[in-house]
Parts: C-alpha cells; structure tokens; sequence
C-alpha cells in the first residue's frame, strides 16, 4: 500500500509544479461559467501551448485519464468514448472493459491502444503534461488536447465548459455546470455559521495535502480547516507525528479504500479525533479526481462533520423541489383547462351553425390541439 500512496503522491507533486494557486483564504470558490457555446471548427490553445482544432463535432473520444471519462461521463457524452482507463480508479463509472486503453495498472495509456482506436479527438487531463505520449499521439495525426492544471473548484467547472464545447455537448455540460453551482451554493449556506472544526486528511503513510492542493480547496469548502496547510504544509508530503498530536485534530479525513479506521500512527490514536472516533471516510475517486464529483466528496464531510445543518438543508431541498413540482403540476393544470376552453368553445357554436367561424378555421383548430398535445406531453 505504500508504494501506492508514494506513487499517488508523485503524480500529485508532479501537478503541483504546473499548478497555479489554489483560491485563498478557503471557503467555496465562484464556480460561475460563461455558457458552452458549440461551434465547430473549435479552435483553442491547451496547457502545451499548442493550437488545438477539431474541424467537426467529434463522434469518437478518447479520455487518456480518469478524470477526463468521469466529466463525459458527467455532461452526458459517455456513448462518443471510444477509450478510456477502465479500473479501479473508474470502477464507479461502470464502463465496458473493451473501452480499456491501459496498462494492467488501470491508469498509464498505452499508446498503441490510444492510436488503434483512430479517435476524433483525444481528452488528456493535466497529469499527462509533458509527458512524451502526448508528443506520440500527435505525431500519429491525432487531435489531442491538454488540459491545463487547475487545483480549484472554478477550474473543474472551466474544464466541464471546455469538454463540452470540444466534444459537442454544450447542453449537458451546462446542465452538469448549473448543478455543480447549485450544490456548492447549498453547501456554503449549510457551513457558513458552523464552527469550522481541524480536521487531519490522512493519506496513508503519514502523507496529507497542505496549501496549494485541491484537497485543501474540498477540505475548507466542507467547513473544516486542514491541520496540513494550518500547520505549514504545501502540496503533497508527510507530516510528522509530533505535529499532527501538537495540532490535535478534531476530526481525521481519509480515503474509505483504506477501511472502518483511518491508516494513522500510534502515536496520532492519541488525539481528539480518534479518541472520539470522529473519522470521516470519502470516496477515494472523488477526493482525488478534479472532476464535477468532488461534490460528493465535500457533502460526505459536511453530513459527517455539520450533520446537524446538512439534515436542515437537506429537508430545505426537499421543500423547495416539492413545491416546484406542485407549482409546474398547478401551471399544467392550467395549461390544460385554458386549451380545453380553447377547444370547446369553437365546438359549441359550431353545433349551432355549420358555417364556418371566422378567425377560427382548420388552421386555428389544429394549432389549438397542437397546444393540448404539447401541454400533455410536457406533463409526461
């Protein structure tokens, strides 16, 4: 498990040397995103520096990383993948194993894969920056493009609107956007007049994130400070024991791959946060891939953390989608009685004269059914 984590790790880092700074002073980022616009050919400059033009909306893709299938997946453009990592790092995207383009590993792209697949366009996360596979595919004469590292929130939500308009699916890349800012919204409400407890993200053999990290921006967005940045820890590195027992942590985040306890030192068992049992488990994809699914991962820590103020909101949300529904079934109803009165009137007076009504021949009559078929339908 070790060599895992230090692996993790090393991939980590090697995103943090092209990351720009995470948001300061923590909290929820603004998410907010001009609209996709779809127009082909899209044309855009990448984080290699290179012009990237797709002349026509893609029919195959290729997603080189986890992350990268996870937001197809997300803006619902799941049946355009040609390729993608297939793994323990996608298990919960449920792909078809033939899609696979990796090694035994379920994360390094095998070129030969990749090139056989003959793609539209190839989708490559930050991870794969500078890496000579990139150069491989190029030079085969596919269209790669290289997103740029982003440890934020807002750039998960840039890379959603990006994905969407080079693959051609603005609509559900909008859709995937408005929720994403809805949720994060309703999780700011939730923890803003919470007490925001010290939490210690335990990583596995004593490595945490610190200031600079994506899991720093998820982390304080969740309403808990992070011991590693508070106690001076930028990227991804181990922390001593002796550190994180002075801090003393409330409560101990870790991935749930590791089990019911988190994978800390004897030493750590001596602090608040253990003593009390107060873990926090999250789902190790999501904690750890920049895709529009680290929301789940912050409302794991807020329900476990805030559970009080999460139910709130939780039964809030639930209100306030009832009575949308009541007022679009109300806005239905009325719909159907005005097409109604639209319809029967006309029918009564023609019972009485046979001529027909002026103003109101088979064009207007035809319209007005439309109008009910088009009501009942939407209520369908």
């Amino acid at each position: 498990m070790r060599n895992s984590v230090i692996v993790f790790v090393a991939v980590l880092t090697a995103l943090a040397a092209f990351a720009p700074a995470a948001a300061a002073g923590g909290g929820v980022a603004d998410v907010a995103q001009e609209e996709p616009t779809c127009e082909f050919p899209f044309e855009g400059e990448d984080a290699t520096g290179e012009t990237v033009t797709v002349d026509e909306e893609p029919e195959s893709v290729v997603a080189l990383q986890p992350s990268d299938a996870q937001v197809m997946h997300e803006i619902g453009a799941e049946e355009k993948l040609s390729g993608m990592p297939v793994g323990e790092y996608t298990a919960y995207l449920e792909a078809d194993e033939e899609l696979d383009i990796t090694e035994d590993d379920g994360v390094t792209p095998v070129t030969e894969e990749v090139i056989d697949r003959d793609p539209d366009v190839v989708l490559a996360a930050n991870a794969l920056e500078g890496d000579e596979l990139i150069d491989q595919l190029r030079d085969a004469g596919l269209d790669v493009y290289v997103f740029p590292t982003e440890e934020s929130l807002d750039g998960v939500a840039e890379n959603v609107r990006l994905t969407g308009e080079i693959v051609g699916e603005c609509d559900g890349a909008e859709d995937a956007l408005e929720e994403f800012e809805e949720r994060l919204e309703t999780i700011e409400a939730t923890v803003e007049d919470e007490e925001h407890p010290l939490a210690y993200y335990e990583m596995g053999d004593g490595f945490t994130a610190g200031e600079g990290t994506f899991q720093d921006e998820i982390i304080t967005t969740a309403g808990v400070e992070n011991l590693g940045a508070e106690a001076g820890i930028e990227g991804w590195a181990e922390i001593s024991d002796e550190v994180v027992v002075e801090e003393d942590p409330e409560w101990i985040i870790y991935g749930e791959s590791w089990g019911d306890e988190p994978p800390v030192s004897e030493a750590v068992m001596g602090t608040t946060a253990y003593q009390d049992d107060q873990f926090v488990a999250v789902n190790d994809q999501y904690m750890s891939q920049p895709g529009p699914l680290v929301v789940e991962a912050i409302e794991e820590i807020v329900a476990e953390v805030h559970p009080e103020a999460y139910a709130e909101a939780a039964d809030e949300t639930e209100d306030d989608a009832a009575d949308e529904t009541d007022d679009a079934d109300d806005e239905a109803d009325a719909d159907d009685a005005d097409a109604d009165d639209a319809v029967d009137e006309p029918a009564d007076d023609a019972a009485e004269d046979d001529d027909s009504i002026p103003g109101f021949g088979v064009p207007a009559v035809v319209a007005a059914l439309i109008a009910v078929l088009a009501v009942l339908a939407h209520r369908r």
